[in-house]
């Protein structure tokens, strides 16, 4: 259990976020297009350390690794919690990213280091258990604080729940901690590894506010994120055996629609609380309440799922995608005025395909492969799910800002003061007592309303189409 509380306070971490990120970012005085720097700085941070893992848990332990990150997590969490600004409150994320690298595989080795093999199931299917209700009760939790209480309680209530896991796995372990040895730190890697990823996130960020490569500074990033992955990707070949991972057809379809599909959960995590909040006129805890029934059918379903012997995990993965594709579907058509029920209905669906998505793609990617090679190719995987989700963040909110402009400019064109309809609807709502300015500014509001329904539908069309695709690889 204290293991699986430590993995348990990085995954609220994430999902506890997004649904908090309108009120975070209106207390600091920033958009919520700005404010996304507070999801994508913690996640790339933390893709770029997870490939340390090996190495630290050789160097120091894995008991003591797993312990510190553990107990750094918690005190950065102390530092976020106190931000007083949008650059404070970036930079403390970026710390709790770096720091949370080992978490979840530390957790994992140590599970499967105690039990017995033939236990070692029922181990891991309660530790996922436990860390799947962290995107249940993350969005709930997050909208309930930051409808109720200062923003910065979403990361202090990870003070107790760190500083238990902490002191219990040390107590309980210490004994048990694996050999240590030195081993040399691949600091080229590292520094490629770093610089590209950056640099490409910061493109990802900034480029739609200082129009794309008009940009000098946006240019010349860009430039050094694509120098960086080539150079990146020719250092580690040797070192990671990148081409047996990535140049076989099995891993590369694997990892390419783990990628994506993680990616576009993860877009949709983000956008669907924003147009509830901002649009909708829900508070974040409706919001939280709306997304939380997809957590609880992914937590039923998957000691079910992983149950299953002998099961051709294609069939799996691809019944995942669909079912994926099936929910953007339905929720390509929601409406301005859509209830609770015809907002949750899809997410129900979504729980499913959550609970049988990531274990049949990491058990496609690593089949086959060695045991020296399974460490390298589950932080590949593992980096390369965490990156393209912090990559999908920055990319669905410059689809949302530009698109959104589109669809409002094209209903405009229909509401001048010389339209029929309009003039209609604006002597309508003078009968009713209301002003002309009034009057115009409720217009607006109800075309600015449909427009980001329009925008909503296309943006889920988009998501089925690309998850399709990856259900046809699958």
């Amino acid at each position: 259990m204290a293991l699986a509380l430590g993995t348990f306070m990085q995954v609220l971490d994430g999902a506890i976020a997004n649904v908090s990120l309108p009120t975070i970012a209106g207390n600091l005085g920033v958009s919520t297009d700005s404010g996304t720097w507070i999801i994508t700085s913690f996640a790339v941070a933390n893709g770029v350390t997870v490939p340390l893992t090996g190495w630290l848990m050789g160097r120091f332990g894995v008991v003591r690794t797993f312990t510190a990150s553990v107990l750094a997590f918690t005190f950065t969490s102390f530092l976020c919690g106190i931000a007083w600004g949008l650059p404070s409150l970036v930079i403390f994320r970026l710390l709790q990213g770096a720091v949370s690298g080992p978490m979840i595989p530390g957790s994992q080795a140590l599970l499967l280091s105690i039990f017995p093999a033939h236990k070692s199931g029922v181990a891991l299917s309660i530790w996922s258990v436990t860390t799947l209700t962290a995107p249940v009760l993350g969005p709930v939790l997050g909208g309930y604080i930051s409808d109720n209480f200062h923003w910065g309680w979403i990361f202090l209530i990870n003070l107790p729940i760190g500083l238990v896991a902490g002191f219990v796995t040390w107590r309980s372990l210490r004994t048990r901690d694996t050999p240590t040895h030195k081993v040399p730190m691949d600091r080229v890697g590292l520094l490629l590894l770093t610089i590209w990823v950056f640099s490409l996130q910061t493109v990802l960020d900034l480029g739609k506010n200082r129009d794309w490569f008009s940009d000098a500074m946006i240019t010349a990033l860009a430039i050094v994120a694509a120098i960086g992955f080539v150079a990146w990707l020719i250092w580690e070949s040797p070192i990671a055996n990148l081409p047996s991972i990535l140049l076989s057809l099995p891993g590369a379809i694997s990892l390419s629609a783990l990628c994506f599909g993680y990616a576009l959960l993860f877009a949709n995590n983000l956008l669907l609380p924003l147009w509830l909040q901002e649009q909708m006129g829900y508070t974040a805890t409706w919001a939280g309440l709306v997304a939380a029934p997809s957590g609880i059918v992914a937590v039923l379903l998957t000691p079910f799922l992983g149950r299953l012997r002998g099961f051709d995990m294609r069939w799996l993965a691809t019944g995942a995608f669909l079912a994926f594709g099936a929910s953007y579907f339905m929720r390509s058509h929601y409406t301005a005025d859509a209830s609770y029920w015809a907002l949750t209905l899809p997410l129900l669906l979504q729980g499913a395909a959550m609970s049988a998505f990531f274990v049949p793609l990491n058990t496609i990617l690593l089949d086959g492969l060695p045991a020296s090679r399974v460490p390298s190719a589950s932080g590949i995987s593992n980096f390369a799910r965490i990156t393209a989700g912090s990559f999908a963040a920055s990319a669905i909110t410059t689809y949302w800002d530009r698109r959104e402009t589109l669809h409002q400019a094209r209903l405009v064109e229909a509401a001048t003061p010389f339209s029929q309809s309009y003039q209609q609807a604006t002597a309508a709502l003078q009968s009713q007592g209301f002003s002309p300015t009034q009057a115009a500014g409720f217009i607006m509001h109800q075309i600015m309303g449909q427009a980001l329904s329009a925008l909503l539908h296309r943006a889920f069309l988009d998501l089925r189409l690309d998850v399709a695709s990856r259900a046809f690889s699958a």
